[in-house]
């Protein structure tokens, strides 16, 4: 990529709110503007470590708080072009950047004159007079240093340098991969007979599909989840099933370039040893040592726990599903492409409504409205449209967040559409983070620049995008990670919306989930897109009374890949990702009708960087508090009671993590739970 004159835009946001000119920025900015936010960043650091006065908390922990301002925002800019709508020239750069930032932040943590300072700070902590929040934040900055191996010799120091650069660069060259396999592999149908069985919505989108690679007038099946899942759930042909299967579950496995089984084996490795670096057993000791589950075994408990309920539910279906597939007359054993398939039917036959019956009624602008207001009445901030304000991506919708004062408190953009740049799944992110801290231009704080990421498919010029009932879920799951962000009301950064622990900062995303099929907010927001009509009261009865059909099969995929991210953290490193995986399967008795949700090859939670490694059980662990959050609404018998709402702003969505997760909770719902709310949520309670 050509270096270019730096770009002012990057830097300074003078957007309508303050947010980035994106229209201004090119792809040939970042590396000049990388360069040049490195170095200022640096220099920062530097005069922090060699100030000659000695440590205070303003002076060396309040002044690492606001360092880096233009790093932060060049990042901002630029993981988000890669996440959203890459392109060759950025997946350059990322693999250049990946290395040079983690080089970056290990000469940071291993500054001993910085350290030095902290290490001061912290063991006179008791002394200082500080805050909770600032306890907080002080603790975070201690135990930061302290991992990225401030206390060890240099010899070492220097080794767990060259790890994390070689994690990052591994990390980024897995996501890449997995990618690749997506954009490249799609099946183009034509002909009636190969249609057979799809619905119009899902045609529709295949259409579309197809248009975007080139194929107009055909129909493409492609990876994205929000188009091969209805397409295995939907399709006729057992043959064409199989083959868009195969094709899913073999991202990142497939021979040559982008085959991510090395990768798997070199990171597992250099993590184990990373960890052993650091005095820990084995990696998951490391990476659960400030969440709310401890340690590995407390992990293994729950995930267990779990285990033995669903894979019986899961075998009980399997055998139903069989009984459906010997009532067409056939004899093959249900198998992972068949699953979806005939659960469907016996979904329709048990609950007498179908999928296809359910997705008129959900459009995704009246789910985005529902979304929209659920928060104003939880927590009394309504969302503005802003069509005139560009997003980053023509796709892309700006509303402004007001409280109600009508006084701004946030900016949220949603990017909802697949398109081939975008990686899959769905995310939240930040161009910016709540604060109250004064910055170098005078003003005090900034607001949270707030993003979604989905991948609904998107429909044909002139057609109504529809969802799911998960695709639905998944928008309220994303937008409660996205109000986690916009409520926060803490002074410093790193404590601000999401900065907490891995396994607590799902309860907000997973606790929204819940209002979606509140029955008013269904009643009111789930209408048909031709007639206008509400979702007829019998369809609601049969959504709501089906809510834990399949659960067996949705609690095992997701289990199973989760003990498998443990057992690749907890056990000797393996030249075989496979092998083990295949060992950890055996082990607990996956069935052979069902597959990890997320297969190792391209279990990009756990290995494209370190996100959710050894931590994909806190899906589970929130779900947890989740379950029992809701039960405090449940309790007072209004979904939206007052009292419990405010509650559940001022100790959970708003601090961030200015206070322990525990005690968080606690302030919330004056216990901390047990599993037994979060099984019957799933119907798996004995």
């Amino acid at each position: 990529m050509t270096e270019t004159a730096l770009n002012p835009a990057i830097f300074t946001w003078d957007g309508p709110h303050g947010l980035p000119r994106f229209e201004a920025v090119r792809d040939d900015d970042f590396k000049t503007a990388f360069d040049h936010a490195l170095a200022a960043h640096e220099a920062e650091i530097e005069a922090i470590a060699n100030n000659p006065e000695a440590p205070t908390f303003a002076n060396t922990i309040t002044a690492l708080e606001i360092a880096g301002d233009e790093l932060s925002r060049v990042s901002a800019l630029f993981w988000n072009k890669a996440g959203s709508d890459t392109n060759e020239a950025i997946q350059t750069l990322e693999r250049d950047i990946s290395p040079l930032m983690s080089r970056h932040y290990s000469k940071i943590g291993q500054n001993e004159p910085l350290f030095k300072r902290i290490d001061t700070l912290w063991e006179t902590r008791d002394g200082l007079g500080l805050t909770l929040e600032e306890t907080r934040v002080l603790e975070r900055h201690w135990k930061g240093f302290v991992k990225s191996g401030a206390k060890l010799p240099k010899e070492e120091q220097l080794r767990l340098a060259e790890i994390n650069e070689t994690l990052s660069s591994l990390g980024t060259n897995f996501g890449q991969n997995v990618l690749a396999d997506e954009k490249n592999w799609f099946l183009l149908l034509t002909s009636d007979e190969e249609l057979a069985g799809l619905p119009d919505f899902l045609r529709d989108a295949m259409r579309a599909a197809a248009e975007t690679r080139g194929e107009a007038g055909k129909y493409a099946v492609t990876l994205s989840r929000s188009i091969i899942e209805p397409f295995l759930t939907f399709s006729d042909r057992r043959d064409l099933r199989e083959q868009a299967f195969i094709a899913w579950i073999a991202r990142g496995e497939n021979p040559g370039p982008t085959d991510n089984r090395e990768i798997i084996a070199r990171t597992v490795a250099l993590r184990a040893e990373k960890a052993s670096l650091l005095g820990y057993p084995h990696y998951a000791a490391l990476k659960l040592d400030n969440t709310m589950a401890k340690t590995a075994e407390h992990v293994n408990d729950l995930l267990m726990q779990v285990w033995e309920k669903a894979r019986a539910r899961a075998l009980d279906e399997e055998a139903d599903l069989a009984e459906v597939i010997a009532g067409e007359g056939k004899n093959h054993p249900v198998q992972p492409w068949d699953w979806r398939h005939y659960a469907e039917k016996l979904r329709a036959s048990t609950y007498n409504f179908s999928e296809s019956e359910l997705k008129p009624y959900l459009q995704l602008e009246k789910i985005i409205e529902a979304c929209f207001a659920v928060a104003e009445k939880l927590f009394s901030v309504r969302a503005v449209p802003r069509p005139d304000i560009a997003g980053y991506h023509p796709d892309v919708r700006v509303y402004e967040i007001r409280d109600r004062n009508d006084d701004l408190v946030a900016l949220f953009m949603g990017d909802y559409f697949a398109r081939p740049s975008k990686r899959s799944g769905a995310w939240m992110s930040a161009f910016q983070s709540q604060h109250k801290l004064p910055l170098k231009n005078g003003a005090r704080g900034e607001i949270p620049i707030v993003y979604n990421v989905c991948n609904f498919a998107k429909p044909a010029e002139g057609k109504p995008a529809l969802l799911s009932i998960d695709d639905a879920r998944t928008l309220f799951h994303e937008f409660g990670h996205g109000l986690h962000g916009m409520l926060s009301d803490v002074t410093y950064p790193s404590v601000s919306g999401t900065g907490v622990s891995r396994d607590f900062v799902e309860l907000p995303s997973q606790l929204y989930e819940h209002w979606l099929t509140v029955p008013d907010i269904l009643r009111e927001y789930a209408l048909h897109y031709e007639t206008g009509a509400p979702m007829p009261s019998d369809l609601l009865d049969k959504v709501l009374a089906a809510r834990t059909f399949n659960a067996g099969f949705n609690t095992v995929e997701f289990t199973s890949s989760a003990l498998v991210d443990m057992a690749f953290h907890t056990r000797p490193p393996t030249s075989d990702p496979m092998a083990l995986t295949s060992e950890v399967l055996a082990e607990i008795g996956m069935p052979h009708s069902i597959v990890m949700r997320h297969r190792t090859p391209h279990f990009s939670h756990v290995f494209s960087g370190d996100g959710y490694s050894a931590g994909y059980y806190s899906y589970m662990w929130s779900e947890v508090l989740d379950a029992d959050a809701f039960e405090a609404f449940m309790e007072t018998g209004n979904a939206f009671n007052a009292e419990t709402a405010n509650r559940l702003k001022d100790n959970i969505y708003s601090v961030g993590g200015s206070v322990d997760p525990e005690e968080a909770y606690k302030a919330f719902r004056g216990k901390l739970p047990s599993p037994e709310a979060m099984l019957k949520k799933k119907g798996l309670a004995a």
